[in-house]
């Protein structure tokens, strides 16, 4: 009897230590504030002339679309110290860290810009002094450029600024020389030139949306559109849409022809002076 009244006081003790003992305290779930509005480092970019129309107000400041650290630096092998430094300099390369800098100027509303997809691009581009070396409203159709994404037809600048953009969208992009077309000279471009593009994607689509050309008297002529950052004067580059028609060449008159199965009529020959006769000498 007292040992199940001792059994009995165990019981309830533990019973009550249960009902008194306090939970655990749950650990609060990981919260991942937002950034700061602040906290976004801008580009430090270089001078740039007061002649290239200003930003809309309220717009923020130059941000990395991304950066590329090329660090270490190439190598070149097989070659002399002096040819390997030459070589370097000749294709520019070495350790750079460079990015390509935007600020969306309108935010789009249509689709996003879609990996190799066909774009249609209002565009004017811009040296760093001010002057506009290229635009789609100089061309005398005004329409749109029609580029496919990365398919390396334009400088890299272009073919990856339109990341992050909604169809609808404006923005503006600086583009290192690294980006744009390095050490060579272009046209109105100098070498080592950095650029400032304002870009509008107008539209999308899954194939070229550019017509082919009207049958007609121009039928078998190759049309040609401006494609920025691609090297003129080579064979992958067309001519400007704005170029002047290439001079005519005179066209010389056909030979004279005969009918099948005739021959030709000889020359005619001016008539040959007949001599005058010789009367022969009487004997004596």
């Amino acid at each position: 009897m007292k040992l199940a009244s001792m059994f009995l006081l165990i019981a309830s003790s533990a019973a009550l230590a249960a009902q008194t003992k306090t939970p655990p305290t749950p650990k609060p779930a990981v919260q991942h504030a937002p950034a700061a509005a602040g906290s976004v480092t801008c580009t430090k970019l270089p001078a740039i002339s007061p002649k290239i129309p200003a930003l809309p107000a309220g717009s923020a400041c130059f941000k990395p679309l991304y950066t590329i650290d090329s660090t270490p630096p190439v190598k070149v092998n097989d070659a002399s110290a002096p040819v390997v430094a030459s070589v370097i300099d000749y294709f520019g390369f070495g350790p750079t860290i460079v990015s390509l800098s935007y600020v969306d100027t309108r935010i789009g509303t249509g689709a996003p810009a879609a990996l190799h997809k066909w774009y249609s691009v209002k565009y004017t581009g811009y040296l760093v002094d001010g002057t506009v070396f290229d635009s789609s409203d100089s061309h005398p159709d005004h329409a749109p450029f029609v580029l496919q994404q990365g398919a390396h037809k334009v400088i890299p600048g272009w073919d990856t600024g339109f990341y992050g953009m909604r169809v609808g969208g404006k923005r503006r992009l600086f583009i290192p020389h690294q980006l744009a077309y390095g050490p060579r000279a272009n046209g109105a471009v100098p070498a080592n030139a950095d650029l400032i593009f304002d870009i509008e994607l107008v539209s999308q689509s899954d194939k070229d949306p550019t017509p082919p050309p009207a049958a007609g008297a121009n039928a078998g002529t190759p049309t040609f559109k401006a494609i920025p950052g691609t090297p003129m004067g080579t064979s992958t580059n067309p001519a400007p849409s704005n170029a002047a028609p290439p001079t005519a060449r005179p066209v010389p008159a056909p030979p004279a022809t005969t009918t099948p199965g005739t021959a030709a009529p000889p020359a005619t020959a001016a008539p040959a002076t007949t001599p005058p006769a010789t009367t022969a000498p009487k004997p004596q």
